[in-house]
């Protein structure tokens, strides 16, 4: 008997989990973007995620590897929050301040390559594509020169994610030496 209502129970649990609702699809007949929501936890996980998905886009390029960047993180997350303090996705901060300058803010002695910004609802992995679709944008993600990646976000109570991407190249013993 208890094997039969086991047997019942997961069989149930099977259907359930199989079903999924239907996507709500807009006018244009076209799924209608999910909420993405980030918590404190997931920081990590989307970091390294995003860091995989360019390398696997620079490498399909034949581009060598980049890695995560402390300082160019940090001018990434600065920006990302002065955008939607701005409302507005554009490459100079309230206080007027350049890429540059916001690198050079947080201590990158590096040379900055590019700045990638976004202003959307869509994952990190959807923006990265978005941007692999836009020839500059594009450019960046894949220029050979960058090894350093500044990647961070600001989202909105309301789920709006302004997303900032810096690349850079690290300076080399020679310019840390002034020759």
């Amino acid at each position: 008997m208890y094997r039969n209502a086991a047997l019942l129970g997961f069989a149930a649990f099977a259907v359930l989990a199989c079903a999924t609702p239907a996507p709500v699809l807009g006018p244009d007949g076209k799924p209608l973007p999910q909420l993405y929501q980030i918590s404190a936890e997931d920081s990590d996980r989307i970091q390294l995620r995003f860091l995989d998905g360019v390398n696997a886009v620079r490498q399909a390029a034949g581009a060598p590897a980049v890695q995560l960047n402390s300082e160019l993180t940090a001018a990434a997350a600065t920006h990302s929050r002065d955008m939607s303090v701005q409302n507005r996705p554009w490459h100079f901060g309230s206080d007027g301040s350049s890429p540059l300058e916001r690198a050079r803010r947080v201590g990158y002695r590096g040379d900055l390559l590019g700045e990638n910004i976004s202003e959307t609802y869509e994952t990190e992995l959807e923006t990265l594509s978005a941007w692999m679709e836009t020839p500059d944008q594009r450019e960046i993600v894949l220029d050979p020169r960058a090894r350093d990646l500044g990647f961070s976000w600001f989202q909105e109570p309301n789920g709006k994610i302004w997303w900032t991407m810096v690349t850079g190249q690290p300076q080399t013993f020679a310019q840390a030496r002034g020759f």
